[in-house]
């Protein structure tokens, strides 16, 4: 196998997010509800045998910059791969990059987890996620839920993951052009914090009664810190509320998404989302996304 083009790295959404304490490194614990959804970056690899890792953008079609620095997600993770393997390979890595940037979204994680489950392919490795799970984990602490594949209630700094089957479900998404210091809404003094775990608030629950929890479970206590901070992200949360209600942002970043309820084939949630961004200035950006039932790179490890 020489390339692998066209691989998928999705986003995905918190659907609720509680902070339920602070380890002795400085370190939120969190419990949260993390759910892929059909937004996503496209990456494309091509094998090198002389050892060397890159990663180049692709915009417009076009093969644009060269070497990007060390610290790129995409090329940490090669390298840890290649570090923990022994792999005498290497590759270019061309990034498609469609999810906008500190959204809460996870499209730099996503992208380091699909970089390690297409080279665990392309390398001829075949690891099992299992030993992928560690890699991530030193990359970023969402890349263990994008390599673990399905929906699941996420607890630590994101490395305890329980899957659960969750229903499926459309969202509205919206972001304005800024994003947040996560940094900054950690340290804030309006960062809330939930006084019971959500296990002990009855999360997770039974299969008969998920579906009602995932609907109107919980909050997300970064948000009152964001939202002083970011007067995009109360525009935000304000605009989509408006339109469709349940409007809540999604993970410390600057997206928000509302829960919508029906099937929408017609395409009036797309309609009304399309009316909302014309009323906004240049920069904004939005769709209406599904969620996934299981990562689309899923099989890419046993």
């Amino acid at each position: 196998m020489r390339a692998l083009h066209d691989v998928p790295a999705p986003a995905k959404l918190n659907l609720f997010l509680h902070v339920v304490g602070k380890r002795p490194d400085g370190y939120h614990l969190l419990e949260s509800l993390f759910v892929l959804i059909d937004w996503a970056d496209t990456l494309h690899f091509e094998r090198r045998d002389d050892g060397q890792i890159q990663r180049h953008d692709l915009r417009g079609g076009d093969l644009c910059g060269g070497d990007l620095p060390a610290d790129d997600l995409c090329v940490r993770a090669a390298r840890a791969l290649q570090a923990a393997s022994g792999c005498t390979h290497g590759v270019d890595i061309h990034l498609d990059k469609q999810l906008p940037s500190g959204a809460g979204m996870g499209g730099g994680s996503s992208d380091a987890a699909s970089t390690l489950l297409a080279l665990n392919q392309l390398w001829g490795l075949h690891w099992p996620r299992e030993r992928l799970m560690p890699i991530g984990l030193k990359l970023g602490a969402d890349v263990p839920f994008f390599l673990g594949g399905q929906p699941a209630f996420v607890q630590g700094i994101g490395e305890l993951l329980t899957p659960l089957a969750v229903p499926a479900r459309r969202f509205a998404v919206l972001k304005g052009p800024a994003g947040l210091e996560t940094r900054a809404i950690f340290s804030s003094p309006l960062l809330a914090h939930s006084e019971k775990s959500a296990i002990v608030a009855g999360f997770p629950a039974q299969a008969k009664t998920l579906e009602n929890l995932v609907d109107g479970f919980g909050r997300n206590d970064l948000q009152p810190a964001a939202v002083a901070i970011s007067v995009e992200v109360f525009e935000a949360i304000r605009r989509l509320d408006a339109s469709f209600g349940n409007a809540r942002m999604t993970g410390s970043g600057a997206a928000v998404f509302a829960r919508l309820s029906g099937a929408g084939d017609d395409g009036r949630d797309e309609r009304s989302l399309a009316t909302l961004l014309q009323e906004l200035p240049a920069g904004w950006t939005g769709r209406i996304c599904r969620s996934l039932d299981q990562h689309p790179l899923r099989s890419w490890a046993g």
